[in-house]
Parts: C-alpha cells; sequence; structure tokens
C-alpha cells in the first residue's frame, strides 16, 4: 500500500510569542514562503501525494485556504483537528482513519531539511516495508533534543528524550517513517508524566523488537527546527542566501509537482496569474520557459 503522509502543525506556538499570538507558527513567513512549505516539499520529494495536515480548529481554516484540496500541486491534501496538543504520536491516533492501514511518514511543521542527498536518504527510508526509521542529525547541544545512540553499523542502542547526559552528538529529527502497524502501537502508549503520547516511547517500542532502522543526515545537510524567535531568523537567512546566490528556489511545491509530472504546464500558468508580478511568480515562469525551450516551443505571456 502507497506511503501517507501527515504534518504536524498543531500547538500554541509559545516559544515565538509575541509572534504567534494571532498567526499560526507554520505560517509564518520563512524568507519568501510559509514555513509549512518546507515540511510539505519533504514529503512530495518522497512522492506521497496523500496528505493530513493536522493543526488548531483556530488555524485549519488558515491551511485550507492555501492549499485547498492539493490539486494545484497534485496531492489529495486533507485536514483534521487536534484540540490539545497531547504528545507527537497523538498524530496516529487522529490519523488514523485517513491512514487507514496503509504505511505513514509523520513530519513536524516547523522543520526544514535541506541536503544535497535527501531524496535518496528519503527513498531509503521509504523503500523498507517493515518497521520504523528515523534520522540521525550531529548537533553542538544534544541536549534539548530527543538524542539517538547507535554503532558503528548504525544499529540504534538507546533513544532519550532530552537527556541530562546524552549518550551521543545526534538529534533525533522531526521527521519518522513507520509501518501499518503504527497507529496500533501509538494507541497502546501509556501517557508521560507531562501527560502526552510521546514520540520517543513509540520509537522505543519499535526499537524493542528490533526493527528500528536509522539514516544519518551527514555533514552539510541543514535541520532546523524553526521554533525560536532566533532558528526562524537562521532559517530565513539560509533561504535567501541559497536562493540568491543560485537562482533556485528551495522548497517550491509547484516546481516538485510539475518536475514529477504531477502537473502540466495549465496548472503552473494558473498559478503564475494567482501568484501576480512577484518572484515566486516569475521564479515558475522561468521554469516553464526552460522546458519548453527544451520542446521548441515558446510558453504563452502571462499577466
Amino acid at each position: 500500500m502507497k506511503r501517507k503522509g501527515i504534518i504536524l502543525a498543531g500547538g500554541s506556538g509559545s516559544r515565538l510569542f509575541p509572534l504567534t499570538r494571532v498567526v499560526c507558527k507554520q505560517l509564518l513567513p520563512v524568507y519568501d514562503k510559509p514555513m509549512v512549505y518546507y515540511p510539505l516539499s519533504v514529503l512530495m520529494l518522497t512522492d506521497v501525494r496523500d496528505i493530513l495536515i493536522i493543526s488548531t480548529p483556530e488555524d485549519l481554516p488558515a491551511f485550507e485556504h492555501l492549499f485547498g484540496d492539493g490539486s494545484r500541486i497534485g496531492l489529495n491534501i486533507v485536514y483534521a483537528e487536534q484540540p490539545r496538543p497531547e504528545g507527537l504520536a497523538q498524530a496516529f491516533i487522529i490519523g488514523k482513519e485517513f491512514l487507514d492501514g496503509a504505511p505513514a511518514v509523520l513530519i513536524l511543521g516547523d522543520n526544514m531539511i535541506c541536503a544535497q542527498d535527501l531524496t535518496h536518504l528519503l527513498r531509503q527510508a521509504d523503500i523498507r516495508k517493515h518497521g520504523a526509521t528515523i534520522f540521525g542529525y550531529r548537533v553542538k547541544d544534544p541536549s534539548r533534543y530527543g538524542v539517538v545512540e547507535f554503532d558503528e553499523n548504525k544499529k540504534v542502542l538507546s533513544i532519550e528524550e532530552k537527556p541530562a547526559h546524552p549518550r551521543s552528538d545526534y538529534a533525533v529529527p522531526g521527521l519518522y517513517f513507520y509501518d501499518e502497524r503504527v497507529c496500533e502501537m501509538a494507541a497502546s502508549l501509556i501517557p508521560s508524566a507531562r501527560g502526552e503520547i510521546e514520540i520517543t516511547d513509540l520509537n522505543r517500542l519499535y526499537l524493542k523488537e528490533g526493527s528500528l532502522q536509522m539514516e544519518l543526515l551527514g555533514r552539510g545537510t541543514i535541520w532546523m527546527d524553526m521554533g525560536t524567535h532566533d532558528s526562524l531568523l537562521e532559517a530565513g537567512f539560509y533561504v535567501h542566501t541559497i536562493e540568491t546566490r543560485q537562482g533556485l528556489q528551495i522548497a517550491c511545491p509547484e516546481e516538485i509537482a510539475f518536475h514529477k509530472g504531477w502537473v502540466g504546464h495549465e496548472i503552473i500558468e494558473e498559478e503564475i496569474s494567482r501568484l501576480g508580478r512577484t518572484d515566486y511568480a516569475g521564479y515558475l515562469k522561468e521554469m516553464l520557459e526552460d522546458d519548453l525551450a527544451h520542446r521548441g516551443r515558446r510558453v504563452p505571456q502571462s499577466e
């Protein structure tokens, strides 16, 4: 069965107050696009087209206004409410009906992951039919994160949540691949002392049965949890630097959908018209011109 994706975009965003008093964190701008475009693009690069966005009842209408049913970018997007944030693994209780027995990939709505070999790593995780796959990313301050310990063969030995004495320097980013049993396993979890269904406890279930795999995000990879003022600013500077120096967009859903053949020229031209006289629209127009030049045709002028 084809893997389905979940973007968890709930919570109050309290670390970003007062910015998020009236604006959902995952809809804040990261340079030239909403934050949610970055995790969405990771799912698209994994060839996931059925996507559930989970957010608060107050914020869901804004996501629906932004994406609709997802057809403009070749996706099928549906929505579900998370009235109260009760742990990351709660996504699989909320999303049980959506998943309907399919394997899943969960990504947090405030995570940005950029790597030259990212598509390869995503494919490696996606092709595994049994168990779960997490990722490891070296950080300077591992005690702030969930930490994974592993041996020289990348076999996972332990996972700890914000340990005082970390057993490694590798944090676990907010990207997780699970098999079709994930909803059942999440439902079996007992809430932690803070009253949440912990993603670390879910991963430990897979670790206990010996089916938890790990992929390393190596040197040159960027992973950012854009949940603080500093990290949000850093992410914006990073995107600005890459896009202005290379002339290439980071996390452009329309571009990904077009190159995967999920949408055609007509849909992209409609998006260009909707986006108006913006650099983003200009980028999509250049993309069409480049494609049509290879076919020996010229793109129609868009207003």
